[in-house]
């Protein structure tokens, strides 16, 4: 009797804090019919006949859609980042208003007769008026973009204004209705930033390196072109040649030895510095000849994603042009795994160079999906699904990390600190820290999978018990049921029984322009 004695007392309560709600919200109430009656009273023009059109096409946020398809095609950073973060903002925002806020607290729409005929909606949606979904996706996209490219974000906000404004003007939503809504599109917006954290700046902080040679016109650059990259229809040798008229350049064709062509061109008399044009892991390895001759290292991003230039802050072959002219670099930390087996023995290990991230267990599978799905749905969200797919068949891994016995479903070392927290790591704020980035999934914990999986759709794996991440000089992993294979920079590349991870005791110094000299190379958006 006791349960449903408390159940009897919470109901009553319930209702009785939802009939003073009421009486406090009848000043609001009140306001809202007044400002209807007056836009009931407003003298016919074109604009009604305009606003009834406006207001159909952000029915299912087609228009911003539409928008955020015309934002990723400018081409910009910002702006491709600002169309996902708008998209995802929305998604948020729609399921807040018509999942949450609208059975919660049921709202009769606007009367028909307070405005004239010609003004309405005729197709009048019949779902709570409280709060407006329109309003709440306009203002989700609009901040969503913001965030990312604040001159966006400013052309798109008098549009989502517009469109709050046409739901009470064709009298489908109260003000009130509207106002709560646009509220929850920015706080949609906002919470984005669990998931999809924004970059404090397009490049990570480096300390200059004082000492690179002013390479004018690429003279006593060699630089090594994977044929097989770029944009297609474009050689990007010839390209990389008009750029730069006084650099050597070595073609790296399909099937060609990569360490050998960048032996190679780092052999050509009169180089001053090698020069990298693929994708990562082209880049690893011509990190990894730089840092044995002491040569600095010219990027050209020339790949599928293109981690490390977009760390570097190097995106496009005129910042090559500008820095290498210039003599411009930071130094860069490169990453370094020793590999042991048995048959190898303990002094005997492998040496691999990777310059962001070296992973084993279920995290490459994760890499492998997230590559696949993320044009369709964007990075983040297939991150979340990919590691969420992967760990649903994960098998635990017993190991040893650094003397202590555990299972784990994933590692992940980041050459350098990561952010944000979670297994899915999207930028380095630093490159120079000396230091390793470790996080790992434990398989040791009741219920740990599931853990996971909720950790990660709610943003909170950072905070769960199963979960380990922490940064080091050096890690030393042993693998207790055999080798495993062990993908460095995305690529699988060796497999072993004990993993040993550090830091190279030497930075590479890499171009990279100076933004502060550069103003004019600034883009608009």
């Amino acid at each position: 009797m006791l349960p449903r004695r408390r159940a009897r007392r919470a109901k009553a309560v319930f209702r009785t804090g939802l009939r003073r709600s009421r009486r406090s919200l009848r000043p609001v109430g009140a306001l809202d019919h007044r400002i209807t009656a007056a836009v009931g009273n407003l003298p016919a023009t074109r604009l009604d006949a305009g606003l009834l059109t406006f207001t159909r096409s952000a029915n299912h946020s087609g228009l911003w859609f539409a928008a955020a398809s015309v934002l990723a095609g400018l081409g910009t950073r910002k702006t491709r980042r600002g169309a996902l973060r708008g998209v995802f903002a929305i998604g948020l925002a729609s399921f807040g208003a018509n999942a949450v806020l609208k059975p919660l607290f049921p709202r009769r729409r606007p009367a028909a007769d307070l405005l004239p005929p010609y003004r309405s909606l005729p197709d009048r949606p019949t779902s709570s008026s409280f709060p407006s979904g329109h309003s709440a996706s306009a203002f989700a996209f609009a901040v969503g973009v913001a965030l990312e490219s604040p001159r966006a974000g400013m052309a798109l906000a008098p549009v989502a204004a517009a469109v709050a404004y046409s739901r009470v003007h064709v009298g489908v939503h109260w003000t009130s209705d509207t106002v709560v809504g646009s509220a929850l599109g920015v706080g949609a917006a906002l919470l984005t930033q669990r998931w999809l954290p924004r970059r404090p700046t397009d490049e990570a902080i480096a300390r200059p390196w004082l000492d690179a040679p002013h390479l004018e016109q690429g003279d006593g650059l060699s630089m090594v072109v994977n044929m097989g990259s770029g944009r297609p229809g474009v050689d990007p040798a010839e390209e990389i040649a008009d750029a730069l008229p006084k650099a050597t350049i070595v073609r790296l064709e399909p099937g060609d030895d990569l360490l050998g062509r960048l032996q190679e061109a780092a052999a050509t008399p009169g180089t001053e510095a090698l020069g990298i044009a693929g994708g990562d892991g082209s880049v690893a390895a011509a990190a990894r000849i730089a840092e044995d001759l002491d040569l600095p290292l010219a990027v050209m991003p020339a790949g599928t994603l293109n981690h490390f230039g977009r760390d570097v802050g190097v995106y496009d072959l005129q910042e090559v042009v500008d820095a290498t002219g210039a003599g411009e670099a930071v130094a860069v930390d490169v990453g370094e795994l020793r590999v042991y087996s048995a048959s190898t023995g303990p002094e005997g290990g492998e040496r691999v160079v990777f310059i962001n991230t070296a992973s084993f267990g279920g995290y490459p599978d994760m890499v492998r999906l997230r590559e696949k799905w993320e044009k369709r749905w964007g990075k983040w969200p297939a991150a979340s699904a990919a590691l969420v797919a992967v760990l649903w068949t994960a098998r635990p891994i017993p190991c040893r990390i650094d003397g202590r016995e555990t299972s784990i479903w994933m590692l992940f070392v980041g050459n350098g600190p990561y952010a944000p927290a979670g297994m899915t790591p999207a930028y380095r704020p630093r490159l120079d820290t000396g230091l390793l980035e470790v996080r790992y999934l434990r398989a040791d914990r009741r219920f740990s999978r599931a853990r996971a999986v909720v950790g990660l759709l709610l943003g909170t794996l950072g905070h769960i018990r199963t979960y380990v991440e922490h940064t080091a000089s050096s890690l030393d992993v042993e693998l207790l049921d055999g080798p495993l294979e062990v993908a460095t920079d995305g690529e699988v590349m060796v497999s072993g029984e004990r993993l040993v991870f550090s830091v190279a005791d030497h930075p590479v110094p890499v171009y990279r322009r100076d933004e502060t000299r550069w103003p004019e190379r600034a883009t608009a958006w």
